[in-house]
């Protein structure tokens, strides 16, 4: 098995792709109180547990044990694994779940704290501190939640993208505002200790909660199959069905959530930050409404790749193509909305981003908070590294539910995708206005030579 492991890496590897794991430190299969003894109670019930005063487990995590890091052993047990890890297999990083629980203090009456000792340890270990490290930033404990809270060298899951971007395109309730400061890398949540917009994992869906077919297919979970009674899983899933529940035939609900599926994923692509796609996403997977399937290892769970969406991989590959070709979709920046010194010295060279209403006017403050008019553009001129931008890019959102007319900046923009219509590089003849279609993404372009010849 260690060399069947070891040779997958090393073929990742070959084909330019990097491995990272998902593991789980912060709590053990011993469960609670009444749970077996199976090594960690056996060995060192008292250090290896965090306790409340009464001698109680504390449950951070909602397995009925956490794990104490105050405690050196156990420090030096999750290095000691981190780094075999890295040694003997190769891996590139880890995704840390529920990490809000690693960085618990017993200093601090056991809150988070950063800089907590097996943070600390991992962050100058000379072997760790250069591999990937995404942290789930919650626990369910006091506190638990520390989106933002982690220190410089950490990436974090950003479920506030997550639900804002299910919120703008499929009809809860949102603002130009809150859309746009996910899509430019939520400063407000990353943009201090000299963080990046990297910083931020972007995601539409996770292992946790509904696929991407399910977000727009089912109003309501369907976890009877858990054996709880359908009361485990997130209630709160911001998702839409178009008008039947489940399964369906009818082409006109067919449409739309094809409409608002490609809508998120291009979201996802043109989004400053880390975009994180959940595998099986790309092929329509459907849990049939089970948005807790972490115990379902059976046909529901699986990967089907024999009905796999053939449209939809090519969509997906599309939006990986187009994110690599231009710079704009993944500047490791920070937009401040001012001319960037390297945009060139043309009449043309503009801001680093522009935000722009349908009618082509920059928003004003009520423009921002308009919880009935969701229509948005912005335009992006940002080089690669140091050097001058090429081209200007320009993304149009139209969650209506209607089209949606919008007024375009001088000279002429070429289509690279229309997620209405799956489509990429189109005509070059767009100029004066841009029709929008129903819940429809557009990215144009422009090459900046041509606007300086305007």
């Amino acid at each position: 098995m260690r060399a069947e492991f070891r040779d997958m890496v090393d073929t990742l590897h070959r084909n330019g792709l990097e491995v990272l794991l998902d593991v789980v430190y912060n709590h053990t299969a011993e469960g609670d109180a009444n749970g077996p003894t199976l090594c960690l109670r056996g060995l060192n019930n008292a250090g290896a547990y965090a306790h409340d005063a009464d001698g109680s487990y504390q449950n951070h995590t909602g397995c009925g044990n956490s794990l104490n890091f105050g405690e050196p052993r156990m420090v030096q047990l999750v290095m000691d694994s981190l780094r075999w890890w890295v040694q003997a297999f190769g891996v590139d990083g880890f995704r840390f779940d529920l990490a809000t629980t690693l960085g618990r203090d017993p200093a601090l009456q056991h809150r988070f704290n950063p800089s907590g000792a097996l943070m600390t340890a991992i962050s100058q270990d000379p072997l760790l501190c250069s591999v990937k490290r995404i942290a789930e930033p919650w626990d369910i404990g006091a506190d638990g939640y520390q989106l933002g809270g982690f220190a410089p060298g950490w990436l974090e899951w950003n479920d506030q993208f997550r639900d804002t971007a299910r919120a703008y395109w499929l009809g809860h309730a949102c603002s130009r505002g809150q859309f746009a400061c996910r899509l430019a890398g939520s400063s407000d949540l990353f943009r201090h200790r000299g963080r990046s917009p990297l910083a931020s994992i972007n995601l539409i869906t996770s292992h946790d909660g509904f696929t991407l077919a399910d977000l727009t297919s089912y109003n309501e979970r369907r976890n009877h199959a858990n054996g709880e009674n359908n009361r485990d899983g997130h209630g709160h899933n911001l998702s839409a069905n178009g008008g039947i529940e489940g399964a369906t035939d009818d082409h006109d609900v067919l449409k739309q959530r094809g409409l608002w599926q490609r809508a998120l994923l291009g979201t996802l692509f043109v989004a400053q930050g880390s975009p994180q796609l959940l595998a099986g996403d790309e092929l329509a997977h459907s849990q049939h409404g089970n948005n807790n399937a972490y115990c379902q290892d059976n046909a529901g769970s699986w990967l089907d790749w024999g009905k796999a969406d053939a449209g939809l991989i090519d969509f997906v590959a599309g939006l990986i193509a187009l994110r690599s070709r231009y710079p704009a979709l993944r500047h490791p920046d920070w937009f401040d909305g001012v001319p960037s010194q390297h945009n060139g010295k043309h009449e043309g060279a503009g801001r680093d981003i522009t935000w722009l209403k349908p009618d082509g006017l920059t928003l004003c403050e009520e423009d921002w908070h308009d919880p009935t008019r969701l229509g948005l553009a912005c335009l992006i001129e940002v080089g690669q590294g140091q050097r001058p931008a090429q081209h200007r890019i320009m993304l149009i959102f139209n969650p209506a539910a209607t089209p949606v007319r919008f007024t375009l900046p001088q000279g002429r923009w070429r289509l690279e995708l229309n997620t209405a219509l799956a489509q990429f590089s189109g005509a070059e003849d767009f100029s004066l206005y841009c029709d929008a279609d129903q819940n429809t993404l557009i990215v144009l372009s422009q090459d900046t030579k041509a606007v300086a010849q305007v």
